[in-house]
C-alpha cells in the first residue's frame, strides 16, 4: 500500500509537470487576414517542428493595428505598417520588431482583356492615367488601400487619378468589380489572396512605382514565454519558411 502510494503520488507529480510544461508551450498570434492562408499553413509546420501551440486571430490591417492600440496585444503580433500608432502605447516591446516577409502592390484586369504594361515606373504610370476606372480596398478599411495612395503619391499621380478610383470595404469587392467588367484595374495585394478567377494578376508594381510593405512581427510586452513566441517569428522570417511565402507571392526577408 505504501509503495502504491508513492507510485500515484510520482505520477501525480508527472502529470502536473506535464500540465505546467504544455501550458508553458501555448502562445497567442494576432495577425492581418490577407495573409491567413499563409500564416496558417506556417503556423501548422512551426507547430510540428516546435510543439508548441500557436491560436491565432485574424483581422484586417486596419483593425489589428487599432487592437495593438486599445492594448489588445497577443504574444506575437504581425502588423502591416503604417502602425506608429500601435507602438505608441507600449503594449509590443519594440526591441523585438522582427520583418518576417514583404507584401508588393499587384495591378490585375478582367480575365482575357489585355494586360497592361507595368515593367517600369513610367510604364505603371501610363497605365493608370490611361485607365477609365480603377479600384482599390478604402484606406480606412484596409492596409492595401493605404499603400495604394502612397504608391499613387510615390508616383507624382494621384491627384490625377482621384476622380477615376473607387475605393471599396475590402479586396473580393476590388476582385468582383473587375470581374463583372465594372472596373477596368484592380490595384491590391501580389498575393495569392488574388484568386478570383475572373481575373488576371498582370503582375508586382517595381519598387519605383510602389514601396514594399514589410510584414512586421513584435512579442507583447505582457508574453509570458517569450522564448516561444521568439522561436515563432525566427521560423516566420526563416529559410525554411520562404518557400511558403513565395508559393504565396509573398517575398521573403533574403
Amino acid at each position: 500500500m505504501k509503495h502504491l502510494v508513492s507510485l500515484l503520488a510520482i505520477v501525480a507529480l508527472a502529470l502536473g509537470i506535464s500540465s505546467s510544461a504544455s501550458a508553458q508551450s501555448q502562445i497567442t498570434l494576432l495577425s492581418p487576414n490577407p495573409i491567413q492562408e499563409t500564416i496558417n499553413k506556417l503556423v501548422k509546420e512551426f507547430e510540428a517542428k516546435s510543439g508548441t501551440q500557436v491560436k491565432i486571430t485574424y483581422g484586417t490591417g486596419v483593425s489589428t493595428r487599432k487592437t495593438v492600440a486599445d492594448g489588445g496585444a497577443l504574444d506575437v503580433t504581425l502588423l502591416f505598417a503604417p502602425f506608429d500608432d500601435a507602438l505608441k502605447t507600449g503594449n509590443v516591446d519594440k526591441k523585438t520588431q522582427t520583418v518576417v516577409a514583404r507584401l508588393r502592390l499587384a495591378i490585375a484586369v478582367k480575365k482575357g482583356a489585355p494586360k497592361p504594361d507595368i515593367s517600369t515606373p513610367e510604364a505603371v504610370k501610363k497605365t493608370l492615367l490611361n485607365a477609365k476606372s480603377i479600384i482599390s480596398v478604402d484606406p480606412a478599411q484596409g492596409s492595401v488601400g493605404g499603400a495604394t495612395l502612397l504608391a499613387l503619391q510615390k508616383m507624382g499621380i494621384a491627384d490625377q487619378v482621384k476622380p477615376k478610383i473607387k475605393w471599396v470595404p475590402n479586396g473580393g469587392g476590388v476582385q468582383d468589380s473587375v470581374a463583372k467588367g465594372e472596373t477596368e484595374i484592380a490595384l491590391g495585394p501580389y498575393l495569392s489572396d488574388m484568386r478570383n478567377p475572373g481575373i488576371d494578376v498582370v503582375g508586382a508594381l517595381p519598387p519605383g512605382a510602389a514601396t514594399p510593405v514589410d510584414i512586421t512581427g513584435w512579442l507583447s510586452t505582457s508574453i509570458k514565454d517569450p522564448k516561444a513566441g521568439k522561436a515563432l517569428l525566427n521560423y516566420l522570417k526563416s529559410k525554411e519558411a520562404a518557400p511558403t511565402w513565395e508559393e504565396a507571392k509573398a517575398f521573403p526577408v533574403k
